[in-house]
This record gives C-alpha cells, structure tokens and sequence, in this order.
C-alpha cells in the first residue's frame, strides 16, 4: 500500500505567514497612501507571529482534535509568541522610540516598530486560523 503524504503541517504555516505580510502591506500602503515598502518588517496589522502559531494550533485541532498531545505543546508555544509581541518587543520599541529622541540628529536610527497591539495580535489570530480552516477543507 502506498502512503501519501500531509504536508499541511509544513504549507499551513507558511501561508498564513504570506497572507499576513500581504495584509500587512497593503494596510501601511493605504495608511501611508504610498507604496511603504520601508515598512516590511517587525509590528503592523496583523502579526505575522501569531499568524503563524494560530494557524498550526488551529490546523492540529482540526485534524487531530482537541485531545492531542500536539494541540497542547502548539498552544503552549503560541501563548510565548503571543505574550512576547505584546510585552517584551513592544517595550523594544517604546526603548527605540526614547533613544531616537535622545540621539535626535545622528545618523544611526533604531528601528521602532517591534511589537504589536492586542488588536494586531487578534488579527494574525484570525488570519491564522483562517488559513488553517481552509487548508482543512
């Protein structure tokens, strides 16, 4: 008999990864009504990270349900992305916003936008899991 292969488990993440930076860019382009391709990177609506986490938490509840093992260490993981947006990086960036200020005039400029609202992070949630959804399908 032949086997066939799940790749969900590899394609689902990198797509919700994709969907999201598309998004992304499209909202600082309407925000900025130009072409930000300065932007691409770290923070914006939605978050890439937790894109990324939900859209595996997501796909294994689908797939293998809520009792599996798998399901619990992908939450655990997701949380530690999700905190660490909110907390730790965005506080990276209020650091680089203080130290912008103080170095005003030199040519080194630290990036500011590192971390995410709890409003980015619900968006790559959704996105997340909205990838995983269709995946599933």
């Amino acid at each position: 008999m032949m086997q066939t292969i799940d790749l969900s488990y590899l394609i689902t993440p990198f797509l919700a990864w994709l969907l999201a930076g598309c998004c992304k860019f499209a909202v600082n382009c309407l925000r900025e009504r130009r072409l930000a391709l300065d932007l691409i990177g770290y923070g914006g609506m939605p978050s890439n990270h937790s894109a990324i986490v939900s859209s595996m938490v997501v796909l294994i509840a689908l797939k293998e349900g809520l009792d599996s093992p798998a399901l619990g260490v992908a939450t655990t993981l997701a949380f530690i992305v999700m905190l660490d947006a909110t907390s730790l990086r965005r506080h990276v960036g209020r650091h680089a916003q203080a130290i912008n200020l103080l170095a005003a005039g030199k040519q080194v400029r630290l990036r500011e936008r590192m971390g995410h609202s709890p409003l980015e992070v619900a968006a790559g949630v959704l996105t997340g899991g909205l990838t995983a959804w269709l995946v599933s399908l």
